[in-house]
């Protein structure tokens, strides 16, 4: 698989519309996301990890806070349901508000009802589409992160998005890594002041060699460094084995 440099380089401007991405990239790109964080898998549409305050629902687990409780980390799933009602797909009402399940206990004791059914069939029937929102992010993210970056080092952070764009699975890694870990610049998802997403990946980065493996090094060195920060009883460490494998789908 390979994609236009010519797009995957408009992709990083502001402004330029995700839709852009034809019905084949975004079905292929949707297929490896849906893969690395759901096995592909229908069931895994909707999870909700032990341990966590939250579900994490479709191909990219995009995180749906109850209306009680807030996180660290970035809630997307609503940002999701907006982007699908707005392309005309059937998103019922109570999809749209704060998550209705208070628990993980109250979530598995309706796994196989109507709702989560329903809403794992919506999820199922528009991959293309949970793709085209993740590129929605990546669009974003390089603005957002230069704003964040210090002065000095927003050169490099400019030029090694570009240059891991340019490589056949470049846009990809990028847009994967993103959703998976977000753009590094929110505040609040820091550990022992240090943060972990795509800003913090691409300063770490090497200026020189080829762009993808300098980027799966760099990434695995801040989702290391995550690790030994977590503060327990999170026990990340039982997470690391699997980012890495998701990261050498960056590489093939």
């Amino acid at each position: 698989m390979r994609f236009s440099v010519f797009l995957l380089l408009i992709l990083a401007i502001p402004g330029v519309n995700a839709g852009t991405i034809s019905d084949r990239q975004a079905s292929e790109i949707g297929r490896r996301i849906w893969q690395n964080e759901c096995a592909g898998t229908i069931s895994g549409l909707t999870s909700w990890n032990k341990g966590e305050e939250f579900p994490s629902l479709g191909i990219a687990h995009f995180i749906w806070y109850p209306a009680a409780k807030r996180g660290p980390f970035e809630e997307s799933f609503p940002g999701l349901v907006r982007f699908l009602k707005a392309n005309d797909q059937p998103v019922k009402p109570w999809m749209e508000g704060a998550c209705p399940w208070s628990s993980r206990a109250a979530f598995v004791s309706e796994i196989n009802g109507p709702r989560l059914s329903e809403l794992r069939k919506l999820l199922a029937g528009n991959v293309p589409l949970q793709a085209r929102y993740a590129a929605l992010r990546l669009e974003a993210a390089l603005p957002k992160m230069l704003a964040a970056a210090p002065a000095g080092e927003r050169a490099r952070v400019s030029e090694n998005f570009c240059r891991v764009a340019a490589e056949p699975l470049g846009y990809y890694a990028l847009m994967d890594y993103v959703n998976f870990k977000g753009e590094g610049t929110n505040p609040s998802e820091r550990y022992a002041g240090t943060g972990w997403g795509l800003l913090q990946v691409l300063t770490r980065m090497s200026p020189s060699g080829p762009a993808l493996p300098a980027f799966v090094r760099a990434a695995d060195e801040v989702l290391t460094l995550r690790v030994k920060n977590s503060p327990p009883p999170r026990n990340e460490a039982q997470w690391l084995p699997g980012w890495r494998n998701r990261m050498k789908t960056y590489l093939e």
